[in-house]
């Protein structure tokens, strides 16, 4: 097996509750300082209670783990790889701790967002901050991963999730079923700040239902991009439209039938299940509109080999595989670039 420049590989993720007893104890973790009332976290509970309780993202992390250490041994890597998460077990803190009692000293970190917003890199950055900083001199060096939205793994993986969606159409309405990308809606205040030039987010979540869509029909493909899992108060606005209001905007212009792909995500956690799997789909049977859901990239192999790529990548100082005209996003970022939104109040 080959030594490597890094040491190990932590997967860093969200976190969500593994049982009935977790669920409002999770909820009020995420939601700390942002003035959520409390009747919303109840509505929200009801949909993991639903599940039992349990969400399915930490199963899917961990299957996602495995898959990663399976291509790591298949290539020759001696690399271990942790889990840690911001909101919920294993928090980041204790898999940090576990890390330097095993001797790590500079690990690669993965996180389980593809496309740059507040969320899903600059707070990732603070956690490891201040991760690093209440360890101290014993903290490994972190170093997290470049944003994955337009790399070739990612792509081809949720582009065959479209094809297989595809099937559970009738053979007459595969043509012409619109394909319809979905990501999590943030404040539109929140876009703006994304990055030096602004609309980071919305840029990138473009480009990658572009690719999915020309990589399933051709550069002609017609596709909308569309939102979903607001959570914000009326009065702030935020990236529009909802995946709900859409699908009836779609009916009314005559199109029967539609294919949702969760691109916005890289597994088919609460927000995805709940929002896409129930409401968006309760949406279309009232419309009386054919709807199908294409699967995440979750441990497709193509996936998979991208993530292992991308760290490779790292070690070798290899060009970025991008599939887009953006260019690399997430390497050595400015502290301006993706901002925390602006609370009420603040």
């Amino acid at each position: 097996m080959t030594e490597t420049a890094f040491d190990a590989l932590l997967l860093l993720s969200f976190g969500g509750p593994q049982g009935p007893d977790e669920v409002m104890p999770f909820l009020r973790k995420v939601t700390s300082g942002r003035g959520i009332p409390a009747e919303r976290l109840a509505e929200v509970a009801k949909h993991y209670l639903h599940y039992d309780g349990i969400s399915p993202i930490t199963a899917q992390n961990e299957a996602l783990i495995e898959a990663i250490r399976a291509e790591f041994s298949r290539r020759g890597l001696a690399v271990p790889v942790y889990f840690g998460n911001r909101n919920w077990h294993p928090f980041l803190a204790d898999t940090a701790r576990q890390m330097v009692a095993d001797g790590v000293r500079n690990a690669l970190v993965l996180a389980t967002s593809a496309t740059a917003s507040y969320s899903g890199c600059r707070q990732y950055r603070e956690d490891l901050a201040s991760t690093s900083a209440e360890l101290g001199a014993t903290a490994p060096t972190f170093t997290k991963v470049r944003h994955y939205f337009d790399h070739p793994g990612f792509i081809t993986a949720n582009a065959d999730g479209v094809r297989q969606a595809l099937f559970g159409l009738s053979e007459s309405a595969r043509a012409t079923a619109r394909l319809v990308f979905t990501a999590h809606s943030i404040p539109e205040s929140m876009n703006a700040g994304s990055g030096p030039s602004g609309g980071l987010y919305l840029g990138q979540q473009r480009t990658t239902a572009r690719l999915v869509a020309e990589a399933v029909r051709g550069p002609a493909a017609e596709y909308d991009l569309v939102w979903q899992s607001r959570s914000g108060p009326p009065q702030v606005a935020w990236l529009e439209p909802d995946v709900n209001d859409h699908l009836r905007t779609l009916a009314a212009d005559g199109i029967t039938d539609v294919v949702v792909v969760p691109t916005g995500f890289i597994s088919d956690h609460m927000e995805v299940v709940w929002d896409l799997d129930n409401e968006a789909r309760d949406t279309a049977n009232e419309l009386g509109m054919g709807f199908v859901r294409a699967a995440t990239a979750g441990t497709h192999p193509a996936f998979v080999s991208g993530l292992v790529d991308l760290f490779e990548e790292y070690l070798s100082g290899a060009p970025p595989q991008l599939l887009g005209d953006l260019g690399p996003c997430g390497i050595d970022c400015p502290a301006t670039c993706c901002p925390a939104p602006q609370r009420r109040g603040s």
